[in-house]
């Protein structure tokens, strides 16, 4: 019954992409998955922690003491890795690159905390993306073990000709509005509203 819900915190580990990087309206990908996933019960609680060009091991190092201090006893915790392309630029090699993400979904598991993971998005570079890709397909291997939902926001948007001119006219490389409606937009259709067991809503 709904009753004996407990209330929902979400904790977003990720780079600056979480944060809003690229978007001039402030809200990226993130601010819009909250604004499309209200609920006055059980009530919905976000948690961004950005780290500017962390990779997975940072991440695997970092997340649980961070997380822990938005985590309750009393709550339905829940985490979502936002990865990034990070590891190659750091020299991480691909298996290693696994590991790390194999130990932040144990580790959360073991704790009671339930994962949802979401791919790193395609850069500028061309000759960059054949690195994301492998890799991303990588991290999907992982989620996929451990039966955990994945979001594949590369692939849908590699050669999307929206995405790529915002990317090219950014400073930064990195997406402006549309590519932050987009990501949120494959965030949510990925089964978003059934990880939380909460009815969906329109976008």
């Amino acid at each position: 019954m709904n009753e004996t819900r407990r209330n929902i915190r979400i904790v977003i580990i990720g780079d600056d992409l979480i944060s809003s990087g690229g978007d001039p309206k402030g809200l990226g990908w993130v601010g819009r998955i909250v604004a499309k996933t209200q609920s006055e019960f059980p009530r919905v609680d976000f948690y961004a922690l950005p780290t500017p060009e962390v990779n997975t091991a940072q991440l695997a190092d970092q997340w649980l003491d961070e997380a822990a201090k938005r985590f309750s006893a009393d709550t339905d915790n829940r985490l979502v890795i936002a990865l990034n392309a990070n590891d190659i630029n750091a020299g991480i090699s691909m298996s290693r690159s696994r590991l790390n993400l194999a130990n932040i979904l144990d580790t959360a598991i073991s704790k009671g905390v339930q994962p949802f993971i979401v791919s790193p998005i395609p850069s500028r570079n061309p000759q960059l993306n054949y690195e994301i890709e492998h890799l991303s397909s990588g991290f999907e291997d992982v989620a996929a073990r451990r039966s955990l939902p994945f979001v594949d926001a590369f692939r849908p948007l590699v050669d999307h000709q929206g995405f790529n001119t915002e990317l090219r006219n950014s400073t930064f490389g990195m997406p402006g509005q549309q590519g932050h409606g987009l990501i949120a937009w494959l965030v949510l259709n990925q089964n978003w509203y059934g990880w939380l067991d909460l009815p969906e809503q329109e976008f």
